[in-house]
């Protein structure tokens, strides 16, 4: 019964974005010859200002996939957006990897690579501007640009924090 309803919920659930960014075989050597090893770097969103990223690891491909995809579920997080763009420029860091993130205009597109399009597209940014600045590893990157994004703050935040109103920071 609970198996029914759990199924029920998941139908109602908003339909989510599943993008696969990184796939890695891993090989180790034992005494009988190599074991083999996947790991996936996925990331969810709803196109709506939330996402998340996991990484799943297994023996198989499928199984690493749908173990991202569980990970990356449980570690959803809302991100500020200003309507298809993002409000200010922002540099997110982790580790070696760097993006710089940069609002455009209407019409300019989801201009970066495939680490940061995968994170812009779950998130339904769809007028950006990026740089991958220092490592382009697939984990890295997609971790910074994750610090990036929840750096983000509107005017009424802003506002909020310093005790001002709207058009004061707006000027």
């Amino acid at each position: 019964m609970a198996y029914n309803r759990n199924r029920e919920q998941e139908s109602n659930a908003p339909e989510m974005i599943e993008k696969v960014v990184y796939l890695n075989r891993v090989s180790k050597t034992v005494k009988g010859g190599r074991v083999m090893k996947f790991s996936a770097l996925v990331v969810v969103g709803d196109g709506k200002g939330t996402v998340g990223y996991g990484l799943g690891k297994a023996a198989e491909v499928s199984e690493a996939i749908l173990k991202g995809i569980a990970n990356a579920k449980k570690n959803l997080h809302k991100v500020t957006l200003s309507g298809t763009t993002i409000p200010h420029e922002v540099i997110g860091i982790y580790g070696a990897g760097t993006v710089l993130m940069k609002p455009a205009a209407v019409g300019t597109g989801v201009i970066a690579g495939g680490a940061v399009r995968a994170v812009m597209e779950a998130v339904g940014i769809t007028n950006i501007r990026t740089k991958c600045l220092r490592s382009n590893n697939p984990q890295n990157v997609v971790k910074a640009t994750m610090q990036g994004l929840l750096s983000l703050r509107d005017a009424a935040e802003v506002a909020r924090v310093r005790g001002k109103s709207v058009e004061e920071i707006l000027g």
